[in-house]
């Protein structure tokens, strides 16, 4: 895999392939996704040739890119692969706080109608869920009606609110 020619440190990169609708934007989602990410970076992209078919000269064959130290990969396939991004698949976003939780959704929902319980579906049909890091404390406290009223608040939710599951968690 190309990878900018950059030591890839960790073991396990997820990979996204464009194909169908979305074949063609892989480089405008990796960018996309550093505009809104700290720590981000654009790692090299390699593109396809002339007589590449049924890809397109210039489209991305393989592009490598940093989320908050994270690295991926990102490519378009012109091929009928008979798939694409589904909920199957997300990207989790663990959030300190509110403002975080907040610039992550506006940045990212692009489909109102498939919000739920802190998941959101971005312009290119990749699912993510963008989650208060105290969510995992709440639901792992030892007093199981405590974790039963956070999940029955935030199951009502589309965008999490903190100060809503703290309620819950404090029975308020």
């Amino acid at each position: 895999m190309y990878n900018g020619g950059k030591e890839v440190p960790q073991k396990i990169t997820p990979s996204l392939m464009f194909v169908g609708e979305q074949c063609g934007r892989a480089e405008e989602a990796l960018r996309f996704y550093a505009s809104v990410f700290g720590g981000a970076s654009v790692d090299g992209l390699h593109r396809y040739g002339s007589g590449e078919a049924p890809d397109r000269e210039g489209e991305l064959k393989f592009g490598a890119f940093t989320l908050e130290g994270q690295r991926f990969s990102a490519m378009d396939s012109a091929y009928d692969h008979g798939f694409s991004f589904n909920e199957a698949v997300s990207l989790m976003v663990f959030c300190e706080n509110q403002e975080e939780i907040d610039h992550y959704w506006k940045e990212l929902s692009a489909h109102p109608e498939a919000e739920q319980c802190g998941w959101l579906k971005d312009r290119y049909g990749l699912s993510w869920q963008i989650v208060p890091r105290v969510l995992g404390e709440m639901m792992g406290d030892k007093d199981p009606a405590k974790a039963k009223r956070v999940q029955e608040a935030f199951l009502a939710m589309k965008k999490f609110d903190i100060a809503k599951l703290e309620r819950a968690f404090e029975g308020r």
